[in-house]
C-alpha cells in the first residue's frame, strides 16, 4: 500500500519543520506539499526539506489547495491519502495506522 501525506500550505513557514517532525515515520515515504501562493518561505522551507512541492500561481483558497493535493497524491499512485495541516493546527504525532 502506497500511503502519501498531503500537505495543503499557506504561510506556514513557522509551523511546517516542525509538523514534519511529528509525522510518524511510515507516513513520511511520500509527503506532497502544495503552496498556495504563499507569501513567505513555505515553498524553499519544503523543497529544502525534501517534499514533493507544488505551487499554485495564485492563491485558490483551501478547497482547491486540497484538490490539488488529492490530484496530485492520485497521479503517484496513491492507495491510501493522509491529511496534514502544516500550519500545526492538530497535532501530526496522533496519525494512527
Amino acid at each position: 500500500m502506497k500511503i502519501v501525506s498531503i500537505l495543503p500550505a499557506y504561510n506556514a513557514e513557522k509551523t511546517l519543520l516542525r509538523t514534519l517532525d511529528e509525522i510518524p515515520f511510515e507516513y513520511r515515504q511520500h509527503i506532497i506539499l502544495v503552496d498556495d501562493c504563499s507569501t513567505d518561505r513555505t515553498k524553499s522551507i519544503a523543497e529544502e526539506a525534501g517534499l514533493t512541492v507544488f505551487r499554485h500561481d495564485v492563491n485558490r483558497g483551501y478547497g482547491a489547495n486540497q484538490k490539488t493535493c488529492y490530484l496530485e497524491a492520485l497521479a503517484i499512485g496513491a492507495d491510501i491519502v493522509v491529511l496534514v495541516h502544516p500550519d500545526h493546527q492538530y497535532n501530526a504525532g496522533v496519525i494512527l495506522s
